[in-house]
């Protein structure tokens, strides 16, 4: 698609029309010439990148043209299911080969975590617009490469980060910027997943036919196939990913630093461990405190596996604990508790709209504006977030208080340094 189709220009006459009789444009389907629509396609399908996808889809402008994914039982799967709602697409096993078509205006990257950096940084190297799945990267090195790609090549990416698309969050980080909750000394964020039991070991195999397991490791260490490790449980490994910390983390705590206007922690520190199954086959903790330190305030981050009450009675959420009172968000809606008799209560708030149609509409508006300002989550602000997950996991590795640098971007200790950078295997490359 070229710029100016991007842009959808449309006449005067025509904006004077359709302010004239909104009524009457509702109540008929918008057409959307061919040479408009955006030519959208998804690497990565078993999962959010399917999720993803469907949303999109649902706006009349956007048409999906291919599929790629190296589990070919899959991407059949998703092609069959395509063709059923009348559109046809290509099918690649290689992003690679996907990239190299022109006809594709923009790619949504659902792919395991520790291929975002390079399917992400490749894609805004061929010219197209990307919507990508957080968390962004699988280190803090990958990160800040991924935000120099987007600025570099310029391309509108949106991170898939859609609870910023919601109008309840937006409401409560409102209210928390009125001040009413008086000084807010901690936020909290939490994810206790009763849904989340003990995974059982399981022996190596061969990887299951139609599988291309190289091309799925891609830049991990080289292992035997595991089931284990393969589609959703890849999340439990730190080969491909950082557990709890990193997959809901960076959804909750991204809330958690908004509210707080913060970026860089000036100390963080962890504890935690596989205290609900010591002895299952995954390796990331299943129980986690993470506490992030700042000038006049801190972040604190709970995970727990196997339990649902989780603070205020909720399985997740976050909490502004303010001198007045405290304001606690979740995916549902929001309230505010008082502390005592300083301020009303404010009844929960419910929410009133679909995060991720929003959020897919958000990013097709700007690939069409080219106003990347407007981008809901923008690849700063996943970047923002996803470092600050990633901070929590190298402390909890180390065991120790760490402490971050800002000018240096470094941490003050060297065990800690060792977590900063990616480390590539089979011959690929870490984006320069």
């Amino acid at each position: 698609m070229t710029h100016s189709r991007r842009h959808f220009i449309r006449s005067a006459s025509t904006l004077m029309a359709a302010a004239a009789v909104p009524n009457a444009l509702h109540a008929i389907p918008r057409l959307v010439s061919p040479s408009d629509r955006l030519n959208v396609a998804a690497i990565g399908i078993n999962g959010m990148g399917w999720s993803d996808l469907t949303a999109m889809i649902k706006n009349p402008e956007v048409q999906c043209v291919a599929l790629c994914d190296v589990d070919k039982n899959v991407l059949d799967k998703r092609v069959a299911e395509l063709a059923q709602k009348g559109i046809k697409v290509k099918a690649y096993s290689d992003y690679r080969k996907l990239l190299e078509d022109k006809d594709i205006d923009a790619v949504i990257i659902g792919t395991p975590d520790h291929w975002h950096c390079l399917a992400m940084t490749d894609a805004c190297a061929a010219g197209k617009d990307v919507y990508v799945e957080k968390p962004i990267g699988n280190s803090i090195e990958e990160c800040h490469i991924m935000v120099a790609a987007q600025e570099r090549h310029k391309k509108a990416v949106q991170v898939g980060q859609w609870q910023r698309s919601q109008q309840h969050f937006k409401d409560a980080i409102d209210f928390v910027y009125s001040g009413k909750l008086g000084q807010i000394r901690l936020s909290k964020a939490w994810a206790y997943q009763g849904w989340m039991k003990s995974i059982p070991k399981k022996p190596d195999s061969a990887p299951p036919p139609g599988v291309d397991y190289a091309m799925w490791l891609g830049p991990a260490e080289k292992r035997a196939f595991n089931p284990n490790r393969f589609h959703f449980n890849f999340r439990w490994y730190w080969d491909y990913a950082g557990g709890l910390m990193t997959d809901w983390g960076v959804h909750l705590l991204d809330y958690a630093l908004l509210g707080m206007k913060a970026s860089n922690p000036r100390s963080i520190m962890a504890a935690g461990g596989k205290f609900a199954y010591p002895d299952d086959a995954a390796e990331t903790p299943d129980t986690l405190t993470t506490v992030y330190e700042f000038d006049n305030f801190n972040i604190q981050w709970e995970h727990a596996t196997g339990i649902d009450g989780g603070p205020y009675g909720r399985d997740h959420g976050i909490a502004f604990i303010g001198n007045n009172g405290t304001l606690v968000v979740d995916r549902g809606g929001w309230e505010v508790i008082p502390e005592k008799d300083k301020m009303e209560a404010v009844p929960r708030k419910p929410k009133v709209d679909n995060g991720l149609d929003l959020h897919t509409k958000n990013f097709v508006e700007v690939v069409k504006s080219r106003n990347f300002a407007d981008l809901h989550t923008p690849i700063q602000a996943g970047a923002n977030v996803a470092i600050n997950a990633q901070m929590g996991n190298i402390a909890f590795k180390t065991g120790q208080k760490i402490h971050w640098d800002a000018a240096a971007g470094r941490f003050k200790e060297s065990e800690a340094n060792k977590y900063l950078a990616a480390t590539y295997h089979n011959g690929y490359q870490l984006p320069k």
